[in-house]
């Protein structure tokens, strides 16, 4: 086959490449640009010309091991421009949501818009007969013909929460070479191909920026709106910087004094106040519910009207026992800050349902 490779400088996609490359493949390496260097131009001038905690650019670095791997392995490189399509369809969503009072997530967006929907498109219009990354997940294709998608071997790597949004086109078209291997095998497998990025620490960053300081950057897109901050019994607390540099459950970054921990419970809008409450284990923090929008199942469409499955609220929380009704998803035991504009991914034990866009949960204030 010939398959094209999404590579992002990393470990894991190079040594998927040099899977399918030792497996007989055609293939060939692609670097995608998505962050704008107009927006970040405009960015280190505020920050005396750099990025924070960077000395360079982190996706010229990346690009430059990407070329580094593909010379290596002896395959064919290329790199795509996705600016445009990158600010369009993610950069002003994730602004956006943050300007409504809820949290984002910019990885999943990353690969519903551009690894699996304008990299796909171009690759097959390009004769590619499969896309692959380096996701620790798996694709299926079952006997009747419908394709599953199911958790990674590895629990700690697994990252089938960030491409819930595939269907059945798309899963057809993809592999994930190392979605059956733990990521020490992985390290391996980089040390034994020889691959340039062996011991390359892996990415923590956003999926266009890199890793930076996120509050700081997020301060030149949105500015700061302070407001009061309060306990959900009416204490006055001081003032907050601005709604959009908190998110459900925060601790850090209140800067409050006393006995503490503080946590964030709300994000009231209509009077721009910073709801907190004091203690981990405050009931306010817990939702027993919560409404979601914008679904997406794998199978093409919802499992039933009413049925049972667990899931993730965010990426490292554990499986949930719920049922879902329609738009409503009950937990069978409360969760911790279930948080507005946060994606819920629902899993038949290894196998991904689907998701959604959370909307709304159940407040105990």
């Amino acid at each position: 086959m010939k398959i094209a490779v999404a590579m992002s400088g990393g470990v894991d996609s190079a040594v998927s490449a040099a899977i399918l490359k030792k497996q007989g493949h055609e293939v060939e390496g692609f670097f995608m640009k998505n962050w704008s260097d107009e927006a970040e131009a405009a960015y280190r001038k505020t920050h005396d010309g750099k990025l924070p905690g960077q000395s360079e650019c982190p996706w010229i670095e990346d690009l430059q091991d990407v070329e580094k791997i593909c010379a290596a392995l002896d395959i064919p490189f290329q790199s795509f421009n996705f600016e445009k399509e990158y600010r369009e369809k993610v950069f002003q969503y994730f602004l956006a949501e943050y300007q409504q009072g809820r949290t984002p997530n910019p990885d999943i967006l990353c690969n519903t818009e551009i690894k699996f929907k304008s990299f796909l498109k171009r690759t097959m219009k390009m004769g590619f007969d499969k896309v692959a990354t380096g996701h620790y997940s798996q694709v299926h294709e079952q006997s009747d013909g419908r394709y599953t998608l199911e958790r990674g071997a590895d629990p700690n790597k697994d990252q089938s929460y960030f491409i819930y949004h595939l269907n059945q086109d798309q899963l057809s078209k993809s592999l994930f070479p190392i979605g059956h291997l733990q990521k020490p095998q992985v390290r391996e497998l980089a040390e034994k191909f020889k691959l340039p990025v062996a011991t390359k620490k892996d990415s923590q960053g956003l999926c266009f920026v890199g890793e930076i300081d996120f509050p700081t950057f997020l301060e030149h897109y949105i500015p700061h709106k302070p407001g009061p901050m309060i306990t959900v019994e009416g204490e006055n607390m001081g003032e907050h910087k601005g709604l959009e540099y908190y998110t459900m459950g925060q601790r850090y970054g209140l800067n409050i004094g006393g006995t503490g921990p503080y946590f964030v419970v709300d994000k009231r809008l209509e009077d721009n106040t910073l709801i907190i409450c004091q203690g981990a284990d405050h009931p306010s923090l817990l939702s027993k519910w919560f409404t979601i929008e914008t679904s997406h199942w794998i199978s093409g469409e919802q499992p039933a009207e009413k049925f049972e499955c667990t899931v993730k609220v965010r990426y490292r929380s554990p499986d949930v026992p719920c049922t879902v009704e329609g738009d409503t998803v009950t937990l069978h035991n409360p969760e911790r800050s279930v948080t507005p504009g946060q994606f819920a991914v629902f899993y038949d034990g290894d196998v991904i349902l689907g998701g959604a866009i959370i909307n709304s949960r159940e407040l105990n204030i």
